[in-house]
């Protein structure tokens, strides 16, 4: 099928997801990146209703003042205990009183919560510290992806199952993307700065989808800005580098959630993660990263069935 471009989870989708159904282990994992890249087939479910507001308590009835009465006289056999809180009184007064006068004893009465308060002083200044910290983070990292023009090396990737497949990456920017899986898989995957499609070549079909549609942003951009293009909802240390965690609203079928795993100084993209809408993750792993190395155009070739396209994939298999 040449030529079809699908703005919705698209009908052969399901197709190619019933063949990859059967026991293939390396045709199911390029299925889950493809629900990776595009979202699952099945419907999202839907969002859950807001629960009614509590209903506003009943304002509490204004307290009755108390009427004043006279007080009782103390009977004979009370004086003794009417004599103790006297002198329990005096001994709150005079200790009081030596607080107020005495340092040591103002400090040993000093107010919890001011010290509390003195004690946060500091805070502010730590808050602003580290998001100053993740601000050049996110650059260096906008760096990363604005300084390459070609990128090739090795992938594996783990889907939701636990299973791997390796493959080749090779990427040309703006927009230009290839994915070969190694064998058994008959699948690639070409963008070609237009439109990512889905090869097999074993039956000879393409899908196509548009590339807005796709979470590889961060890769496929000529120039990024991962705090502006995507929302940027965390950035942290993680043993052995650093994370930075995304959200793209625009992929097909909601919400993609990714992670980005760079080396300790953010000079390296080692791996990524794409949760899906509906919850599952893809993992890719890097390897054997080249940066600058030069690239064939036509590996990034897709042929939309025009006769201008017929004629120039002609001329590259005959190369």
């Amino acid at each position: 099928m040449i030529g079809r471009r699908h703005r919705l989870a698209a009908g052969p989708l399901f197709v190619l997801a019933a063949g990859l159904a059967l026991p293939q282990p390396a045709s199911a994992q390029v299925s889950s990146f493809l629900d990776g890249l595009f979202g699952r087939k099945e419907q999202p479910a839907p969002a859950p209703e807001p629960e009614p507001a509590p209903a506003a308590p009943a304002p509490a009835a204004a307290p009755k003042k108390p009427v004043a009465q006279a007080p009782k006289p103390a009977k004979p056999a009370d004086k003794a205990t009417a004599d103790k809180a006297v002198k329990g009184e005096a001994a709150k007064g005079e200790a009081k009183a030596g607080a107020k006068g005495d340092p040591k004893g103002e400090a040993k009465g000093a107010d919890p919560k001011t010290a509390a308060k003195v004690a946060a002083v500091g805070a502010p200044a730590a808050v602003v510290a580290a998001e100053a910290d993740d601000a050049t983070v996110i650059t260096q990292a906008n760096a990363y992806f604005n300084g390459m023009t070609t990128l090739t090396g090795t992938f594996v990737q783990i889907g939701p199952d636990g299973r791997r497949i390796g493959g080749k990456l090779t990427l040309a920017k703006p927009g230009r993307l290839r994915f070969d899986y190694d064998q058994p898989s008959p699948l690639e995957i070409v963008a070609d700065g237009t439109s990512v499609a889905v090869k097999d070549r074993k039956l000879g079909t393409q899908d196509l989808y548009f590339i807005s549609q796709t979470p590889l942003k961060f890769l496929l951009r000529e120039k990024i800005d991962l705090a502006k293009d995507l929302t940027v909802n965390d950035v942290s240390n993680d043993p052995g580098g650093v994370r930075i965690a995304l959200e793209d609203r625009s992929t097909l079928g909601g919400t993609s959630r990714i992670q980005l795993f760079f080396d300790a100084e953010v000079k390296t993209l080692s791996q990524w993660r794409i949760t899906d809408p509906q919850g599952y993750q893809t993992t890719v792993q890097l390897s054997n990263l080249q940066k600058g190395r030069a690239v064939e155009g036509a590996a990034f070739f897709i042929n939309y069935g025009r006769s201008e396209d017929k004629a120039a994939e002609r001329q590259i298999r005959a190369q």
